[in-house]
């Protein structure tokens, strides 16, 4: 399976263009007003009907409840739902029987204790993201730019299909893959010249490093044929 490139905190036409050219599989669009990276309703149905047929439509949320995730399905007509909040397993199956998407869930991941819960939220969700624990005093849960060790990841003896985010760009992507060997890589603020201004430029390098590992691991497996 190749390569899922996610971009995710996109919130304009010109931001979400460049992504669409430079071969992201996965748009991101977040909902949680506290994020630099909030987006409306009416910008969202706009770039959504830009991205649709092109790539993925994700749509981010925080334990939204079910008006504000009606709200969001109904006008972004998103793919998948990305969970990044402190659902449980019984709200992650609610809200497949509610909303019937596919369901993204973020673990946030510090030490090898936090994967504890990985095997309940992999029984419900479709596929799982792996995110650097935010701090305490943190007003959002993700977007922060912060690694995690992703040796945690290293033995993970998960069927189920998984990304990994969390400090990423265009200069250590390669080795978080070759440490994780995660089917996809999620990006927001790794691509972002300032909290929530996205740079066409770090976007384009990004792709096209994530393409390169891929690539390099492609040969790799291959004997180099």
């Amino acid at each position: 399976m190749s390569l899922l490139v996610k971009i995710c905190g996109l919130s304009t036409r010109e931001t979400l263009d460049v992504a669409l050219r430079a071969g992201a599989d996965m748009v991101g669009f977040v909902f949680f007003p506290p994020s630099p990276r909030h987006i409306g309703l009416e910008a969202a149905r706009d770039l959504g009907r830009r991205a649709h047929g092109r790539a993925a439509k994700v749509a981010l949320t925080v334990d939204a409840d079910d008006a504000t995730l009606g709200n969001i399905v109904e006008t972004l007509r998103p793919d998948i739902l990305q969970l990044h909040g402190r659902e449980t397993v019984a709200r992650l199956r609610d809200i497949k029987a509610k909303f019937a998407l596919p369901v993204m869930k973020a673990i946030p991941v510090e030490t090898a204790a936090d994967l504890a819960p990985l095997p309940g939220y992999a029984a419900a969700a479709d596929r799982i993201l792996f995110d650097a624990r935010a701090p305490q005093q943190a007003t959002r849960p993700g977007g922060l730019g912060t690694v995690f060790d992703w040796h945690l990841l290293e033995k993970l003896d998960l069927r189920l299909a998984f990304m990994v985010s969390g400090g990423l760009n265009a200069g250590n992507v390669a080795e978080a893959l070759r440490v994780t060997h995660a089917g996809g890589v999620d990006i927001s603020s790794g691509v972002e010249s300032s909290p929530g201004i996205k740079d066409p430029e770090m976007i384009r390098a990004f792709i096209r490093a994530a393409r390169a590992s891929e690539h390099e691991a492609s040969l790799a497996i291959s004997g180099g044929r």
